[in-house]
């Protein structure tokens, strides 16, 4: 059984990833893109989910999904600050292939 929490965390996830798919190769997306599609209501609600978007992209980047970047720079998002973005790494977009 998964929670209220594991359930939005993965739902992020979910949402960066449709997000970068829905982009250009090589585009970016602000981590508050995933939280507000994520939100349900029109408030500022989606505040609250600023962190765990963060943390859903750096769980992406551990699985090497995406890289995390900070003026079209990778970065290291624990020793970052300021304004991130996050982008697909270099040749995955959309669906894996098995081969």
């Amino acid at each position: 059984m998964t929670t209220p929490g594991q359930q939005t965390d993965r739902k992020l996830e979910q949402t960066i990833l449709a997000l970068l798919d829905s982009r250009a190769p090589g585009a970016t997306i602000c981590p508050s893109d995933a939280a507000r599609a994520v939100h349900e209501g029109r408030d500022d609600g989606w505040r609250a989910l600023m962190e765990p978007a963060r943390r859903a992209a750096r769980r992406l980047m551990a699985a090497g999904e995406v890289e995390i970047t900070q003026g079209g720079h990778r970065v290291d998002p624990d020793r970052a600050r300021g304004p991130l973005r996050i982008r697909r790494v270099h040749g995955v977009h959309g669906v894996h292939e098995e081969g």
